[in-house]
């Protein structure tokens, strides 16, 4: 099937001010609907980012080892990965208020198992309970908007939504710094708990259907292959982060994954009821920007991740400082969101993602010239305009992008979506942070051979500055060695680490750039043609706005049925 016939032709627009309901009325009190779904993600988010903050303390409360709770996050990710392309079926065969709720009691559960989490396995049990209501709400709630919303709307609605998706993470690490330091790490579950109860309540009382029940047949072939195939690749990426590339039980999860997902992707593509339409990427609007979203993300994320590790483990300061530093920057990004949602309903996409990339780019490459005393106010400008320039673009991209898909693909398209922005993340996250490894490791190693052979010199006034430590200290000279050897490899693991973090933003960097590159390519989506009104009996409908056989056989219908005059 060509790509022409899949694209539907724009068609008059209907007098009724845009979609609403599952039949396509109008929904009058659109704002307690969104300030419901708005709560939900908020509190899902925030819940991630306060969690991010305490892993050192739950090692030492569990006393487990960091390859051990790193599974918190990784099991949270994997939970949402596998639920993420289920969420098209959901809709489908549930009402709107029934998977909301449904999801947020998941949520709230979870929340409560990890409070009183007594172990480490109760907590991961717990973590995995919240993943999966939490997976459920972002592509429900994106669908929503669809759904409510029309086109040259849509962009505004979005951004409002991305108040909570950015103002979550600008106050959870700071937030999260303060509680580790003044109270248990239980707090950190307990106050989420009352944003979880307040929003179910909100959303029995406003939330309404929305969504369409299609009551599709579930795919059995279909969920297995992209659990084990999403599972498996984004688990493998996970621990490339930590292992490397080349280590056989990373490259074995990549090579398990790809083989399912391809098997996933032949089902979906030859079924009649896919569970994941993956024919919403026959729309070329909406590829493209699924594309450039992706490498966005993985830019962002990866990039999100470095300033924290430089700040704490290489400068040394805490995480309460390190979230200050963060704290700018996200308030500004949350800021943005509704400002350029609605100028993608004014102006279009293309002018935002060049403004908006072209900023990520040149800030990104800034960072990637770090020394190891780097003033922290110039970091945090930095950082703080590049999320500046990142609010251009988190929210509308694909915002653009869904707007080129018909209404019956909504659900679809916003779970292809998201599931494709959380691969791209993961695979960006884990990118960075080998990069960043592997070239730490090879300036230290540089470093160790310029002081031990190629730089005599150096060698010479190290020998001096043993022996005058020695007479100094009154210690032998084998004792003074060991201080000033100490000392100097030291210096030499943190400026090999600085310039580790370098290398990794000037990746970081190059893969902005080439989503700038990509954003030359995006388009707007054609928007519904108004008619324009008719005064004779002939009907209210411009003929002009149809096709020629369409126009003709409307009229012809109407005057048929139209009374006889006596």
């Amino acid at each position: 099937m060509s790509v022409d016939n899949d694209v539907p032709k724009p068609v008059a627009a209907p007098n009724d001010p845009g979609p609403g309901g599952p039949t396509g009325e109008p929904i009058a009190h659109k704002a307690p609907i969104l300030i419901s779904l708005i709560l939900g993600a908020f509190a899902a988010i925030l819940n991630q980012t306060l969690l991010n903050v305490a892993v050192p303390k739950l090692m030492t409360e569990f006393n487990v080892s960091a390859s051990t709770i790193q599974w918190l996050s990784t099991g949270y990710m994997l939970t949402n990965g596998i639920v993420i392309p289920l969420t098209a079926f959901l809709i489908g065969t549930f009402t709107t208020r029934q998977l909301f709720l449904g999801a947020m009691f998941c949520f709230g559960i979870g929340t409560l198992f990890c409070a009183a989490a007594p172990d480490f396995p109760v907590m991961l049990i717990g973590r995995i309970v919240q993943a999966a209501g939490a997976g459920i709400m972002m592509p429900l709630m994106m669908t929503v908007i669809l759904n409510l919303y029309p086109p040259e709307t849509r962009g505004k609605a979005m951004g409002t939504i991305g108040i909570a998706m950015f103002f979550a993470p600008a106050v959870g690490p700071t937030l999260s710094g303060w509680i580790i330091q003044q109270y248990s790490w239980r707090v950190l579950f307990y106050i989420v708990i009352p944003v979880a109860v307040i929003d179910i309540i909100v959303a029995s009382i406003f939330l309404k259907n929305v969504t369409e029940r299609t009551f599709p047949k579930f795919e059995g072939v279909s969920f297995v292959a992209s659990t084990i195939g999403l599972g498996a690749l984004l688990y493998g990426f996970s621990e490339a982060g930590n292992k490397g590339w080349h280590a056989g039980e990373v490259l074995g999860s990549i090579a398990v994954g790809v083989v399912f997902l391809i098997v996933f992707v032949a089902r979906e593509l030859t079924s009649d009821h896919p569970l994941l339409n993956l024919r919403v990427f026959r729309y070329p609007g909406f590829s493209i920007a699924a594309g450039v979203s992706c490498v966005v993300n993985m830019a962002m994320f990866g990039g999100a991740l470095l300033t924290p590790m430089y700040v704490q483990n290489i400068r040394g300061y805490s995480a309460l400082d390190s979230g200050l530093i963060l704290l700018p920057g996200a308030i500004l990004m949350g800021v943005m969101s509704p400002v350029s949602g609605a100028l993608l309903d004014k102006i279009g996409i293309r002018p935002l993602a060049i403004i908006g990339l072209i900023i990520t780019v040149i800030t990104t490459w800034d960072l990637g010239h770090l020394t190891s005393d780097t003033p922290l106010r110039h970091i945090m400008w930095v950082y703080t305009i590049r999320m500046f320039g990142m609010g251009f673009i988190m929210m509308t991209i694909m915002t653009s992008g869904l707007n080129h898909l018909p209404r019956q693909f909504n659900s679809h398209g916003t779970a292809a979506a998201n599931t494709v922005r959380t691969i791209a993340g993961s695979l960006g996250t884990s990118l960075l942070i080998t990069v960043m490894t592997d070239r730490s490791n090879m300036h230290y190693n540089q470093f160790v051979n310029s002081v031990l052979s190629t730089n005599p010199q150096l060698s010479t006034t190290l020998s001096e500055l043993t022996a005058m430590l020695a007479r100094m200290m009154s210690q032998p000279l084998s004792v003074a060695h060991e201080l000033v050897t100490y000392l100097m490899y030291g210096q030499a693991q943190m400026l090999a680490s600085v310039q580790g973090v370098d290398d990794a933003y000037l990746v970081a960097a190059g893969i902005s750039l080439f989503a700038l590159i990509l954003s030359l390519f995006l388009r707007n989506a054609k928007r519904p043609i108004a008619a324009p009104q008719r005064s004779d009996e002939g009907g209210d409908e411009s003929r002009s706005s149809l096709p020629d056989g369409r126009a003709r056989k409307a009229v012809v219908v109407r005057r048929t049925l139209a009374p006889r005059p006596q």
